[in-house]
């Protein structure tokens, strides 16, 4: 007599969960697509302030300083969403091997490591295991999520923080290159963000 009513529980419980999770998945694409609009090729890159805590640049960096001095690149990592991200540390590494040709394209690449302010630092410092940074690159910490939200890329789901992005910012300011992972995978390489520069 109780089998009947628990299945009809269960089988609620279960279209509940789909529910919610078809309707996250609708509000990622929604907000990706919102991104996409804001962070386009053509449009104006909204300038920020970050602290870097290893690489070229010290203290606070802001988009319009470095910009000054030529093209940036923007590469917004996950952070620390319970863990490190092996993509992540892939991509960092690729940029890292090759740092003398973004030097040579005289680009500045701005690695940004979001998440909750508490311990951010010191689980970029885990992040970066003491790698040091060559020449141009910086990493700069997003606490609370400050540039993330601005530029519309937090991604709000369990165990998520950032969208991972790569943007290309030229001299006058304009994005001129964007790409925007809704998965963990997917990240811009150095050869295709090279080739964009």
């Amino acid at each position: 007599m109780k089998i009947v009513p628990t299945l009809a529980i269960c089988a609620l419980a279960i279209s509940t969960t789909l529910a919610a999770t078809a309707s996250a998945q609708s509000h990622g694409q929604t907000q990706v697509a919102n991104a996409k609009k804001m962070l386009a090729p053509g449009k104006k890159a909204k300038d920020f302030q970050l602290r870097a805590i290893a690489g070229e640049l010290p203290g606070d960096v802001s988009l319009s300083q470095v910009n000054a001095d030529g093209p940036v690149v923007v590469v917004v990592l996950r952070g620390f969403p319970g863990r490190q991200c092996p993509a992540c540390s892939a991509q960092v590494g690729d940029i890292v091997k090759n740092a003398d040709k973004f030097a040579a394209k005289n680009a500045r690449v701005l690695l940004i490591y979001p998440g909750a302010k508490l311990q951010l630092g010191e689980h970029a410092g885990d992040f970066l295991q003491g790698t040091k940074l060559p020449k141009p690159l910086t990493f700069l910490l997003d606490p609370d999520f400050q540039f993330t939200n601005a530029y519309g890329l937090r991604w709000n789901a369990t165990n998520e923080t950032a969208y991972p992005t790569t943007l290309v910012v030229d001299k006058s300011g304009k994005i001129t290159y964007v790409k925007i992972s809704e998965t963990h995978g997917g990240r811009a390489m150095s050869n295709e963000i090279l080739a964009a520069l």
